[in-house]
């Protein structure tokens, strides 16, 4: 027995919950055996990937144009009232698997996912997840209406960017003060959303057995592999091996630029007074160079974006009214990625790029390889290790002479600054990631004031040698610009188990770099079919996250950079 037909993605677009219901009722209802449960889990796959792929067209479209009142209701209808009831109903599904007692060797990790799902989840969290999802999207209208004047002109605040870099340090602080401005003066409406997200979290926490919100959600995320003390012990190991060498980074910076204060408006400009990196004129040179440098890495791998150009699946240039970020999105139903940023015309853009075309790679290797919905995302710890280790993979090819964007002078400045800002990255990850650990465990989480007086020392905890003093509104503004901790909390410390995976991916490359290519890309395909240490293994890393495998890929990091300024 299966369903009448195929659901499609277009079926969902108007669709309210009542339409969308009897789907879910007709699965849950019909006859259910080993003989006919294949074709059961084919028929809820294509179900799920129909709706997923509806809800993400919303979501691309509002984020797209947060201005536009129609896309801001439909994304509210999709992601408050479908996509909650959704989850609900994939428990109600899953535990009929669970009482059939099927299993496959493909499925099991999907299946321990079933079950751990299906112990946390209450009925009565549906109406607050509905809550949350309405709170989001308040962060996300505030934040993408946020422009700043310069030279006569309203600029979205991504296009500040550029300016970060100019050897005038002039130039460069009134870049930093006004793209940071508007986080302070919206200070409290930003704050007062978050009390309330605070609120409704913990009480899901609470409604599904939990002490906080922190030991929910690593449940919620299902993470079997690691647990908050590893957390806290990744924190350690970028205190005592990161934070160092980023000083010392800053310090060799700070002697170049010839300043008595390393101020944060002096952390992208290059020390040797050259101009900014100019990648490229338009959204379209850097998604050719893009395809350029994926196509070194691996002939397949440049496909898939050049696919992706053809089938207009790329959004790039910032614009007024434009969610802030970047992301990689999939569509299920068509099995295709799309890539959302916001593109200035600095390096950063080109990083990102290489990040989100490696979450694309990994798409159309799943896509390519998995047809049940089911099995294809292994979780973000795995996932980032595909957008990673491709920002590395790639990075040697980001010269002209490969199709790239630079010149060799220039394409070596590039690496520099990534391999630079690979090690801040890190730090950063480790304070957000010790930060929320304290909002949600501490009983003063809660209050708005003790959050900002914790996040100062938390900085100050994961600074590398950046002078804040006077600047207590700005450096307290970056914690509101962060829209994780705001839309998917806890997700964060993902960047940072991957980023020691991605390393490892490339520092096999330095050695064999068609071997390491070759696993990479295989372990990518087995998706959500392996435990995270077995895909670890396949890409040719270790799950590991502790002092000293950070002080281990610190001093590789260190070296290469060494090598590129000799």
């Amino acid at each position: 027995m299966t369903l009448t037909a195929q659901p499609l993605p277009n079926d969902y677009v108007n669709a309210t919950w009542p339409d969308v219901l009897p789907r879910f009722d007709a699965l849950a209802t019909m006859p259910l055996s080993l003989d006919n449960v294949e074709r059961w889990l084919a028929d809820w796959s294509a179900l799920e990937s129909a709706l997923s792929e509806a809800i993400q067209l919303a979501s691309v479209a509002y984020t797209v144009d947060t201005t536009d009142p129609e896309k801001e209701a439909a994304y509210q209808r999709m992601a408050g009232e479908i996509e909650p009831r959704m989850e609900e109903q994939r428990v109600r599904l899953s535990r009929r698997l669970l009482e059939l007692g099927y299993t496959h060797p493909d499925l099991e990790t999907t299946i321990r996912v079933f079950r751990n799902q299906d112990e946390i989840f209450r009925e009565e969290n549906v109406p607050l997840q509905q809550e949350l999802q309405a709170l989001d999207a308040e962060y996300q209208k505030i934040t993408g209406a946020m422009t700043a004047e310069w030279e006569g002109e309203t600029l979205p605040l991504a296009r500040l960017r550029p300016f970060l870099f100019d050897t005038d340090r002039a130039v460069r602080e009134r870049a930093f003060r006004l793209q940071i401005e508007p986080y302070i003066e919206t200070r409290d409406a930003l704050a007062k959303i978050f009390d309330e997200q605070y609120r409704l979290r913990q009480q899901v926490a609470n409604n599904a057995g939990f002490d906080n919100f922190r030991d929910y959600s690593f449940r919620l995320k299902n993470r079997f592999d690691y647990s908050p003390a590893d957390c806290e012990t990744f924190h350690d190991g970028v205190e005592a091996s990161v934070v160092p060498a980023i000083a010392r980074r800053n310090k060799l910076r700070k002697a170049e630029l010839g300043v008595s204060q390393l101020r944060p408006w002096d952390v992208f400009v290059d020390p040797a007074g050259r101009p900014g990196l100019k990648p490229f004129e338009n959204v379209d040179e850097l998604a050719a160079g893009t395809e350029a440098a994926l196509g070194h890495v691996s002939p397949i791998f440049g496909k898939c974006i050049a696919t992706m150009r053809r089938e207009k699946l790329l959004d790039l240039d910032s614009r007024e009214g434009k969610a802030p970020g970047g992301y990689c999105t999939g569509f299920d139903y068509r099995k295709r990625p799309f890539i959302f940023m916001n593109a200035a015309g600095t390096h950063q853009d080109v990083e990102t790029m290489l990040h989100e075309g490696g979450h694309a790679v990994h798409a159309f290797e799943t896509y390519a390889t998995l047809p049940l919905i089911f099995n294809r995302y292994p979780g973000e710890e795995m996932a980032e290790v595909g957008s990673m280790a491709m920002e590395l993979l790639a990075s040697p090819y980001i010269d002209k002479k490969d199709g790239g964007f630079y010149s060799t002078e220039d394409a070596n400045r590039a690496r520099i600054e990534h391999l630079e800002g690979l090690l801040s990255g890190i730090a950063w990850i480790a304070a957000i990631d010790a930060f929320q650990h304290w909002i949600y465990t501490d009983k003063d989480g809660a209050d708005a004031d003790a959050r900002d007086a914790e996040w100062l020392k938390v900085a100050a905890r994961f600074n590398g040698g950046v002078d804040w003093s006077d600047l207590d509104a700005e450096n307290l503004a970056r914690w509101y610009r962060q829209l994780h901790i705001f839309l998917v909390p806890f997700y964060y410390i993902e960047y940072g188990i991957a980023q020691l995976g991605a390393l490892q991916v490339w520092r096999n490359s330095l050695q064999d770099q068609a071997a390491a290519v070759d696993a990479y890309r295989k372990a990518l395909a087995l998706g959500a079919t392996k435990p995270l240490p077995e895909l670890y293994e396949a890409a040719g890393a270790r799950f590991a996250f502790d002092r000293s495998i950070i002080a281990e890929l610190v001093d590789l990091v260190e070296s290469e950079l060494a090598k590129l300024e000799a």
